[in-house]
């Protein structure tokens, strides 16, 4: 038995971190049914058309945080629609939503239309700055309310020159919904406990703020920000350095104790722990540029796979500034199953949900769904004959799938 087996999830949301917290209850074998407007579907299927995302054959972005999912094509803004909308809602465990406030009220969708209807319901939202204040109802993105907002953004900047860097899609996004289904499962617990349901939630920008909660709280303690460290003044044992082949890794080398007599015998210098000018760490701080240079031009003189065959044999603490492709043959992702095979994907992997729970099997992925590809089938299991289903098709209240070059024309 899957842990969720039971559960019924209505991901009524749009994009990212709300519909990725639906994948996660789905990992673990909850049923999630996806309402999405008919003909377009979700504005996320859209994503990859952005300028700047990697050409592929394939919708990635759907691929990933659609996965187990049934699709409901439904246009809540017609009248026909809403009688469905609650059925579903009246049988749910989780509801889950990010569209903004304005939306939810015109849609009758805030916990006050919703919660009336089933009181085990769990209300699960999602908004980019939080659910009261000033911003309740302004949109927002990761790459807004999560990255640039919560001051990462600037502070990864190499020098108070540099320009801001952009994010990647989804980089907050993927945490905060790991922090919404967090919420869901407490309310889930909640109910187990008092047999209510009730409003759980979480926003990108408390995210943001916790994802950079050290320097949050170093601004709560009056620290002084006003020194930023470029490269060569962090200590040469905490550094980043180039490979002959370009590729980057970090050494991170804390307890200089024990690793700095491991690096001196794996960069074939041990006499450098009898040199007078890196005896101790501090004079190591102290000769930080000299250091600096001389383990830059060891580590040009190899390709990356020679490098982090040392510093596994040294035992020694290192990080490879890695890529995304370099994922896919690694040994120790495939060990911990975290890009699991889709069982009707030819082959296809996907990335797993972070979460492990002893004993318990996720569920294996099933790929994404087309728009409406489940509409029929949901529609006549909730209630719906097959005249009413062809009726509310007709009406233009719900869509089955159609084939992708058909999407978006009249």
């Amino acid at each position: 038995m899957s842990l969720f087996e039971d559960l019924l999830v209505i991901d009524c949301a749009s994009f990212i971190a709300g519909p990725a917290a639906a994948t996660i209850m789905s990992d673990f074998g909850a049923r999630v049914i996806k309402i999405e407007p008919p003909d377009a579907g979700d504005s996320y299927r859209q994503l990859m058309k952005v300028p700047g995302m990697p050409p592929a054959s394939r919708d990635y972005f759907w691929t990933l945080d659609n996965r187990n999912k049934q699709s409901l094509a439904l246009d809540l803004k017609h009248e026909a629609a809403r009688p469905i909308l609650e059925t579903l809602i009246r049988k749910a465990d989780v509801f889950i939503t990010n569209f903004p406030g304005p939306i939810r009220e015109r849609l009758k969708l805030t916990p006050n239309d919703v919660l009336p209807l089933n009181e085990r319901l769990i209300y699960a939202s999602l908004t980019p700055y939080g659910e009261i204040g000033p911003e309740k109802d302004r949109t927002g993105y990761d790459a807004t309310a999560w990255w640039a907002r919560s001051g990462m953004m600037d502070a990864v900047r190499a020098t108070p020159a540099t320009e801001p860097g952009f994010s990647v899609p989804g980089m907050g996004d993927h945490p905060t919904a790991v922090a919404l289904f967090g919420a869901i499962v407490s309310g889930l617990y909640r109910r187990e406990k008092t047999g209510k349901g009730g409003v759980v939630s979480t926003s990108l920008l408390a995210n943001g703020l916790w994802s950079n909660g050290c320097w949050m709280q170093a601004a709560i303690c009056d620290a002084d920000f006003s020194t930023r460290l470029q490269r060569g003044q962090r200590g040469a044992l905490t550094e980043i350095y180039r490979c002959k082949d370009n590729r980057w890794f970090m050494l991170v080398l804390l307890n200089q104790a024990r690793e700095w007599p491991l690096l001196t015998e794996c960069v074939g210098h041990p006499e450098w722990q009898r040199d007078p000018r890196f005896l101790t760490p501090e004079l190591r701080k102290e000769n930080t540029p000299t250091l600096v240079g001389l383990l830059e031009d060891i580590f040009i003189a190899r390709d990356w796979e020679e490098w982090r065959t040392k510093f596994l044999k040294a035992g020694i603490t290192f990080g490879p500034i890695a890529q995304a492709g370099d994922h896919l043959s690694c040994p120790q992702v495939k060990a911990n199953g975290m890009l699991p095979e889709f069982t009707n994907g030819g082959g296809l992997r996907t990335v797993d949900s972070p979460i492990r729970i002893d004993g318990v099997v996720k569920s294996q992925p099933q790929m994404a769904p087309d728009i409406g590809e489940h509409t029929r089938a949901v529609l006549e299991e909730f209630g719906c004959s097959a005249a009413e289903v062809e009726r509310l098709i007709a009406a233009g209240a719900a869509a089955t799938s159609m084939p992708t070059e058909q999407r978006g024309k009249p």
